[in-house]
């Protein structure tokens, strides 16, 4: 879809684009392209979508994988969504009728329009539905253009444990890929870092100017490609790991071991400190994320019922 293309959709079903959602549409088709590449889609791929907004990067994954989910919040844009793919709303994914789009209200031979058979778009805010619809996406890659008012708390939601998507591409802020990409010791390296590179290892990622986009947003976006990785730490210790960064980056120019002491004994955190060759004096922007995974494992078993956050 181009940038006329877009302005002439919007035009014609009178939509004002909204700021508050992160409306940002990306139209240029090389960057889109991309996208998919990173993606590295097959034919038996099930992809999640979330903001596909009209469409233009649905567009190029359907010809590509089994399976496309796309999550949309505004209604406006659902119907344009609807009409442009002739699209099945599918209010649940796991229905066993939403498999075949003509059990689901697709339309046969002569009967008009076919349905898109391999695209079932929700109408629902995609963090509220992630939280609220507990699946399992380990079958899945998240392929996004995310807005930016939520693109934190939908890569976190989605990264952690074992029902993560194999491989999450997402179009989101500079500022988020950075620290998505971050390593200890950078300005950008924190909560979020840690707790998606717990799960998923950074396999790069490319910058993506504002002319790009339709309205052109104030920031600079980039596309990040994420690879979910064997899992580093027991179901026991997670819920200690997520208190243990949460609170060590609480005050993040502290040192770290007066921060854990709040909530773990001061003998067991200056303990685990010696065990791992941690200075006392350490903060947490200079401790490895293998560094807080065995961390947590020893707060762990010292106190297993405390996971802090």
């Amino acid at each position: 879809m181009k940038l006329t293309e877009m302005r002439e959709c919007l035009a014609r079903e009178g939509i004002q684009l909204t700021k508050s959602l992160g409306q940002n549409f990306l139209h240029d088709a090389n960057q889109l392209r991309r996208i998919v590449q990173a993606a590295e889609l097959t034919a038996q791929d099930r992809v999640l979508e979330i903001g596909p907004g009209l469409g233009p990067l649905t567009e190029l994954l359907l010809p590509r994988a089994a399976e496309v989910l796309a999550i949309e919040k505004d209604a406006r844009l659902v119907a344009v969504l609807r009409e442009r793919f002739h699209a099945v709303i599918a209010a649940d994914p796991s229905d066993p009728a939403l498999s075949h789009p003509m059990g689901a209200g697709g339309r046969g031979p002569g009967e008009g329009p076919v349905a898109t058979p391999n695209l079932r778009l929700v109408h629902d805010d995609a963090l509220d539905y992630l939280k609220r619809e507990p699946r399992d996406w380990s079958g899945w890659k998240l392929v996004s253009n995310l807005p930016y008012s939520v693109a934190s708390p939908i890569l976190a939601e989605l990264a952690q444990g074992a029902r993560a998507p194999q491989r999450m591409v997402a179009t989101l802020q500079l500022e988020v890929a950075r620290r998505l990409m971050a390593k200890p010791g950078e300005k950008d390296y924190g909560v979020l870092t840690l707790l998606v590179q717990l799960d998923f290892e950074p396999h790069g990622w490319f910058r993506i100017p504002a002319s790009c986009f339709f309205p052109k947003p104030d920031v600079d976006s980039a596309c990040v490609c994420l690879v979910r990785r064997r899992s580093l730490l027991a179901p026991e210790s997670r819920r200690a790991f997520v208190g243990i960064v949460k609170r060590a980056f609480s005050q993040r120019r502290k040192m770290m071991a007066k921060l854990l002491k709040n909530n773990w004994p001061a003998d067991t955190v200056d303990g685990a400190l010696r065990r791992l060759e941690l200075s006392a004096t350490a903060r947490a922007e200079d401790v490895t994320l293998s560094q807080f995974v065995h961390l947590s494992e020893i707060l762990c078993r010292a106190v297993p019922n405390n996971g802090a956050q």
